[in-house]
């Protein structure tokens, strides 16, 4: 398996190394255009290259001290990835640099670990004249017989046709390079099949039908066998493939048929009429030519490039799920490059490769997440233009805590931010704090106030002047970490009179209503010093969410009455907090 890839002026990589994990798969991300598919292309390059000269020159043009010269191909030769012309492999477009001095100014070098755990180096370097590509081994030190590393490279699944005829591998290799992998489906298909055909001839020699035994292996440890079951598994669906003989069929044909799994056993439902493979989804298709080259037992490591791009999120946990079982049953590597929010979010942090313009490593934490999600736009991306623009942050626990401020802020005179980025989130200050690092790194400048409720904390672990929660360790001078003294928002909302004006009813209306649940407002509502049985009341419950509250008996929010409260009923901690803000 590849353990580095080290880059010489291919793409925008003017001299990178970069280490993989040796098993398993790895989930290359970032933002666009950090890299991501540079990476894997600069892997299928290497391996077309060891291909052609280990074909046209033998293995012994990759030992080290082979002396030969360069080996030429056109343009039309060339087929592991899709470009405009072959200067576009080089950075800048530019084929020639001074240190080149015999022209091969570009180079891809893999290192890997034998089967006695010595490294091995293979760097292959290419050079173009007169619209001619030249590539080389430049730098080896396999010795002969060993075993080198083999790479599959999937583009995004497009090109799927029709007809399909019977390819060679040099027509299959072009159509992907190209970015048609569909184009090539049914052949894959085809030789799974004809490998597992085989297998079962093997298995019946001298029989009239296979052993259980053997059938049971067989169904556990062959690709065509296992793919069948994925397939049954997921999509209530298998394959069919036709016949086919080169004397008289122009074109593989592979229907997929529908049905159930029953006791271990598909059983198609009556009367279906198999369908052409083209009739299907891109999700469904997409999924296939994920999990026929991963199964391909030919390569042991498998390049994808944003395999997740036409799956449903449920489909995308499936696809990892399973590539993770294949990757650690047959012990292949898997590198795949994804912009999916969804998959990244649950999988082992261990397992992120973060491509940045300055940095490319393994994730080495989970709070390291966030970085990558700034990066990669997804639910923040509308919050990270205005902040880097107004480097100002508000977290509060829910868009109606928002409304409260604002509605409050205007009762007292105050003119809301309007340069003020608002974050609904209802996690913790831990989390909430190592957001605030890895926004920071972004925006030097940024300055935030987390906002939440006490809920269950002890209210001498919040300071009465500034409603600091104590209970954090806070080193970040540009965070204002703060919680309210009374158990929820809500509790700020308890003001008879207020509410009697909100719901055109007798004050003592409202405060039987709260004596009912055991509470009594005190005639110093807005003051810090309030009894503890009105800060530690179960506000949230009393407002708007409990059964008994004034929202389900009334049908009045907590907006309602926010708007109807006067500037001398709006509490001290609020106008605090206000400040707070407006400080920012």
């Amino acid at each position: 398996m590849i353990t580095k890839i080290s880059l010489r002026n291919f793409k925008k990589f003017r001299e990178n190394s970069i280490s993989f994990h040796r098993n398993g798969v790895s989930f290359v991300a970032g933002g666009n255009n950090s890299g991501k598919s540079t990476i894997l292309q600069a892997l299928a390059v290497w391996e077309f290259c060891r291909t052609v000269l280990e074909m046209e020159r033998g293995k012994e043009s990759l030992v080290s001290g082979y002396k030969r010269q360069g080996l030429g191909l056109s343009d039309d030769e060339f087929s592991p990835v899709a470009i405009a012309s072959l200067k576009h492999l080089w950075t800048n477009l530019k084929t020639q640099h001074p240190e080149a001095a015999d022209g091969y100014s570009l180079s891809v070098a893999c290192c890997w670990t034998n089967q006695i755990n010595e490294e091995r180096e293979l760097e292959i370097s290419l050079a173009l004249a007169n619209d001619r590509l030249f590539i080389k081994s430049s730098k080896s030190n396999l010795l002969l017989g060993e075993a080198i590393p083999t790479i599959a490279y999937l583009p995004p699944f497009a090109g799927i046709v029709s007809r399909e005829n019977l390819m060679s591998g040099a027509e299959r290799r072009s159509l992907i390079g190209r970015g048609l992998a569909g184009g090539v489906i049914r052949n894959l298909l085809w030789d799974m099949h004809q490998e597992n055909e085989k297998q079962r001839a093997l298995l019946k020699i001298g029989r009239t039908k296979i052993k259980d035994s053997d059938l049971q292996k067989l169904r556990q440890t062959d690709p065509w066998e296992q793919l069948q079951v994925a397939m049954a598994t997921n999509f209530n669906a298998q394959l069919e493939i036709g016949p086919y003989n080169s004397m008289y069929h122009s074109n593989i044909k592979v229907n997929c048929i529908k049905g159930e799994m029953s006791s271990g056993i598909f059983k198609r439902f009556v009367k279906y009429n198999p369908r052409d493979l083209m009739s299907e989804g891109s999700g469904f298709l997409q999924w296939l030519s994920v999990y026929v080259l991963a199964l391909n037992p030919s390569f042991g490591t498998i390049l994808l490039d944003e395999p997740d791009a036409h799956l449903h999120p449920s489909l995308q946990s499936q696809l990892v799920r399973q590539l993770e079982l294949i990757a650690d049953n047959n012990k292949k590597q898997v590198l795949m490059a994804t912009h999916s929010t969804e998959i990244l979010r649950y999988v082992d942090h261990s397992k992120i490769l973060h491509i940045r313009p300055n940095k490319i490593s393994y994730v080495q934490s989970s709070d390291q997440r966030t970085s990558l999600f700034l990066g990669l736009g997804s639910e923040y991306s509308p919050k990270l233009d205005p902040l880097r623009r107004n480097k100002k942050l508000l977290i509060v626990e829910g868009p109606g805590d928002e409304r409260l401020l604002r509605i409050w802020a205007a009762k007292i005179g105050m003119r809301w931010p309007v340069d003020l980025v608002v974050w609904p989130w209802s996690a913790s200050h831990i989390e909430r704090k190592h957001l605030f690092v890895q926004l920071k790194s972004e925006i030097p400048a940024l300055k935030a106030l987390s906002l939440r409720d006490r809920d269950d904390l002890e209210i001498n672990h919040v300071n009465k002047l500034t409603l600091e929660d104590k209970s954090v360790k806070n080193s970040e001078a540009d965070l204002l970490i703060r919680v309210w003294r009374r158990r929820h928002i809500e509790n700020y909302l308890m003001c008879p009179d207020a509410i009697s004006r909100a719901l055109i009813r007798y004050v003592e209306d409202v405060e039987q209503f709260f004596q009912s649940h055991a509470i009594v407002i005190p005639p110093n509502f807005a003051s810090r010093d309030i009894p503890a049985a009105l800060a530690d009341a179960r506000g949230k419950e009393m407002i708007r969410e409990g059964a008994n509250s004034l929202y389900r008996n009334f049908n009045i929010s907590p907006e309602d009455i926010a708007k109807e409260m006067r500037e001398d009923e709006i509490a001290d901690d609020i106008k605090e907090i206000l400040a707070q803000i407006a400080s920012l």
